[in-house]
């Protein structure tokens, strides 16, 4: 099937996500409730994590995080053009993104692309739009559709062919297909500190566009396709 994919109406996406506040202890009450209840069904077999030792993985649910950066790449003419929608302000830049999905990405030719999209960004994008009071647009809105008629792809579930048992990172896919490694610089685990404390959106913004990048090269290889090069890619 994918011999037969229009690869100039995919959107590779990759997104940044963080906890909603910069520590446990600025949680309101209600939160810190909820946040501790979850964490004891996380925590069941290692009783030494707590709420707090836990905090910094809240960003990984979209009830207790949000997102940074959402960057997006598309292929035209053996351009690769990145595009990346980054704030503080989630609210904003979720609707930048929205925007350019409802005017550029809306029919049912088009397609989204991300590694692990269907169990992370794909959600977490609808869960935060809808948490911020957003309509979802067309192409995420999946109420009602049929398995075949969700018009998104994801990298991660393309390399199981059936087999649901292992997560393959995009590091390890990276290395086998001798792509240049997104994660030169930092990794997810790093992105919450190098937000709050470091306060260097600048930084998390490149790593999430080398990741929306290597998802592309991952789709191509996996189409028996060239690599993009270096020189092809346009920032935007």
């Amino acid at each position: 099937m994918l011999n037969k994919l229009n690869l100039e109406a995919v959107l590779f996406l990759d997104i940044e996500t963080v906890p909603a506040f910069s520590e446990y202890g600025q949680m309101p009450d209600n939160f810190k409730k909820l946040w501790d209840h979850k964490v004891t069904r996380l925590t069941k077999e290692n009783e030494t994590d707590t709420p707090e030792t836990m905090y910094n993985r809240a960003g990984i649910y979209a009830e207790f995080g949000k997102i940074i950066c959402i960057s997006v790449g598309f292929l035209a003419k053996r351009q690769f053009r990145i595009k990346s929608f980054y704030g503080d302000d989630e609210k904003s830049l979720l609707k930048e993104f929205t925007d350019l999905l409802n005017k550029h990405y809306n029919t049912p030719q088009h397609l989204l692309c991300a590694h692990n999209g269907k169990e992370f960004d794909f959600p977490y994008i609808s869960r935060r739009l809808l948490i911020n009071g957003m309509p979802l647009p067309a192409i995420l809105d999946l109420q009602g559709r049929k398995p075949w008629e969700v018009n998104h792809l994801d990298t991660m579930e393309l390399w199981r062919f059936g087999d649901y048992k292992n997560y393959t990172s995009l590091s390890l896919l990276t290395a086998i297909f001798d792509i240049p490694s997104p994660k030169d610089d930092i990794d997810g685990s790093m992105v919450a500190s190098v937000y709050y404390q470091d306060k260097n959106l600048e930084r998390i913004v490149k790593y999430c566009q080398k990741d929306t990048l290597t998802v592309a090269q991952i789709l191509l290889r996996y189409m028996g396709r060239p690599l993009i090069k270096e020189e092809e890619i346009i920032f935007t």
